[in-house]
């Protein structure tokens, strides 16, 4: 039979929610679940909201701020994963989720994850790209070193310093590389090292071997991005052969342990002088060669006419020059004979063409006193008419007395002492 609400305790929503809240939460404080990640939501909040799932079920879950920034991979659609944490109900709207502590990836560890998928992004970016390497100087006076002052990378970079190039100044700049916090003091180095000044002329970033969780913070974003940024030529000198960190691929020059930086951030000290005694013999042999080659090139000069006499051009120069003058002086003097001929020739024919020439030789031209018309027949004139006489030498006035006609005209003229008479 069916019981009346009167007949026992009603519950509000709000008290029943609580009560499977507490009931819950007590059951379950901390529990292992595994499943499948799937609709990861990342709020500008910095939490991580999702949802766990197998063939059967799914289990929503939240992931605070707090530790998804202290996880060591991503979380991603798709992944297998072990999730630790507690139930919590959400009473506004009567569910309930898993607030997850721990994440661990199956089948792969969370560091290798981590790493992996940093490496992924990072390679995406750029940052391992070949031409985005520095040359090394070959003989830097100055190198900076990253690392802890009291760890055994130190002294044995200083070690193999001495020994190769002893010149050389080292500015260690502390830093812990190991541990929580190493990152950021190591890209803080690294930032203090390209503010030097002077400048070094390289950098060294490096620890001794340790584990992989020892040598962690070499992969942390921080101090890959903070390596990429650098003026300076870095070398990685971090103390491991097997894995290789992110700072190694980033760095211009990878080194395997801190020893062998030193060997690769300088020369050896016998070997250059050894290429220098090199050099120096090569220098000798190269300059006696070019001597005697300039000893025979002088013989064969000497043997030349123009060095045995070299005075001979210059005076057959200069007895060419006197033949030149002498034949020039000569043409000149017949260019200059042929032109005075030929002027003369000139005036004679234009003075035997002037009138002054027919009067020089006894002719006179006559003509009105009012006129210049010249009279050339005696029908021309009449008696008693002036006429003017013009002769190679002044002028006659005269007045005709008589004017005969022109059937005389043919008669010679006969010169007498008298003048002219016909």
């Amino acid at each position: 039979m069916d019981q009346s609400p009167a007949d026992q305790d009603v519950l509000t929503v709000s008290q029943l929610t609580m009560q499977i809240k507490d009931l819950l939460e007590g059951e379950f404080p901390r529990v292992w679940v595994s499943g499948e990640l799937t609709d990861l939501a990342r709020p500008k909040s910095g939490h991580i909201y999702l949802t766990l799932k197998d063939d059967q079920a799914q289990l929503r879950g939240v992931i605070w701020r707090g530790t998804a920034t202290r996880m060591k991979f991503s979380p991603e659609d798709g992944q297998q994963v072990l999730c630790c944490g507690e139930i919590d109900v959400y009473p506004p709207r009567g569910s309930y989720q898993l607030v997850i502590r721990e994440v661990q990836p199956i089948g792969e560890g969370a560091m290798q994850l981590g790493l992996r998928q940093l490496q992924q992004r990072l390679t995406a970016e750029g940052l391992f790209d070949p031409e985005h390497k520095q040359p090394l100087p070959a003989m830097p006076s100055r190198i900076a070193f990253v690392t802890s002052p009291t760890g055994a990378a130190v002294r044995d970079f200083l070690e193999v310093l001495r020994r190769r190039w002893p010149s050389v100044h080292v500015m260690v700049i502390p830093a812990r590389v190991q541990g929580s916090g190493a990152a950021d003091e190591i890209a803080a180095g690294i930032e203090l090292a390209n503010r030097l000044k002077p400048a070094p002329d390289l950098l060294v970033v490096g620890r001794g071997g340790g584990s992989l969780e020892d040598l962690w913070c070499f992969n942390e974003e921080r101090v890959v991005r903070a390596i990429f940024a650098s003026q300076l030529p870095v070398v990685s000198a971090v103390g491991h052969e097997i894995d290789v960190t992110l700072a190694d691929l980033v760095a211009d020059r990878r080194a395997l342990t801190p020893s062998e930086a030193a060997e690769i951030a300088v020369p050896s000290r016998e070997q250059v002088l050894e290429s220098l005694s090199i050099l120096r013999r090569r220098a000798l042999t190269a300059q006696r060669t070019r001597l005697q080659q300039l000893g025979q090139r002088i013989e064969q000069l000497r043997s030349r006419r123009v060095l045995r006499r070299p005075d001979e051009p210059l005076r057959m120069l200069a007895r060419r020059i006197d033949e030149l003058e002498f034949r020039f002086e000569k043409a000149l003097d017949r260019r200059l004979n042929y032109q005075r001929d030929t002027l003369a020739a000139a005036a004679a024919r234009l003075n035997s063409l002037s009138p002054l020439g027919v009067l020089a030789r006894g002719y006179s031209m006559t003509h009105r006193p009012d006129e210049t018309q010249l009279i050339t027949s005696a029908d021309q004139v009449a008696e008693g008419e002036l006429i003017v006489s013009r002769l190679a030498s002044g002028e006659l006035v005269s007045r005709v007395e008589q004017v005969r006609p022109g059937d005389n005209q043919d008669q010679p003229f006969q010169q007498t002492e008298e003048g002219n008479e016909p």
